[in-house]
């Protein structure tokens, strides 16, 4: 074998062990997209808070304690008076990676999401206010969490 032959065959050597050392991945990438698992989480998020302001006050406000997200529970947090209602608009629901809370430097644990709402607000059955926003809903543990509107 030659000088030039063996060159070639030395080559073509490492170029099949280099080419088995990389490592690939069938499919296509695409970005991260809501899973139909989180928009079901996020849906009945919505729908047991406005089931919950139709029983009042009270019923409301226990069950945004109990769907407060555990990392950021505030025992000074003063909520509405009233109740809300949360129309949340479901086409806009999308991964937000790098929200944190207002005021806090911590990401919160979980899978955050963001979805356009209009939120209604009422006392003692009389609307009193309607705005339009975003809220954000952290998926932890196969619940969803959010973060309640405590008064100013």
């Amino acid at each position: 074998m030659g000088d030039r032959a063996l060159r070639a065959a030395l080559f073509a050597a490492c170029a099949l062990l280099l080419a088995a050392c990389g490592s690939t991945v069938a499919g296509t990438p695409r970005p991260l997209r809501v899973t139909d698992v989180e928009r079901e989480l996020v849906t009945s998020y919505f729908a047991a808070l406005n089931e919950a302001a139709g029983r009042g006050v009270s019923e409301q406000h226990e069950l945004l304690a109990d769907t407060q997200h555990p990392d950021f529970r505030d025992e000074d947090c003063e909520l509405p008076k009233g109740t809300i209602k949360v129309q949340p608009t479901m086409s806009t629901l999308r991964l937000d990676p790098d929200w944190t809370p207002p005021g806090e430097d911590e990401h919160p644990r979980g899978v955050v999401l963001v979805v356009a709402v209009t939120l209604t607000a009422f006392q003692e059955g009389t609307e009193i206010g309607s705005q339009i926003g975003s809220q954000h809903i952290v998926l932890l543990n196969g619940k969803a969490y959010g973060f309640a509107p405590c008064a100013a």
